[in-house]
């Protein structure tokens, strides 16, 4: 069985590791890091970090190692019994 990427899925890929941050049909990103942003940096962007992405293509996602996933946030908040807040 092929493993399919998810948001919030932890993967490596080759010598790399993270978060996967995007997915569409063709590409994800992989989330490497990240660093908050110089005060001049910031401008009118409500943004308040630099995520450093890597670009993983669709015909290498067999090559991705699943180690493991990230509860969403609401799921968190609400104890894990996935109420809405």
């Amino acid at each position: 069985m092929t493993y399919e990427p998810k948001v919030d899925d932890y993967v490596k890929w080759k010598t790399h590791e993270g978060w996967v941050y995007f997915k569409c049909a063709e590409t994800i990103s992989i989330e490497l890091g990240v660093k908050d942003k110089v005060c001049h940096e910031h401008g009118a962007s409500f943004h308040k970090k630099n995520h450093i992405l890597l670009v993983c293509p669709n015909f290498q996602w067999h090559e991705l190692e699943y180690v493991k996933s990230r509860k969403c946030q609401k799921e968190e908040a609400s104890g894990g019994t996935g109420q809405n807040l």
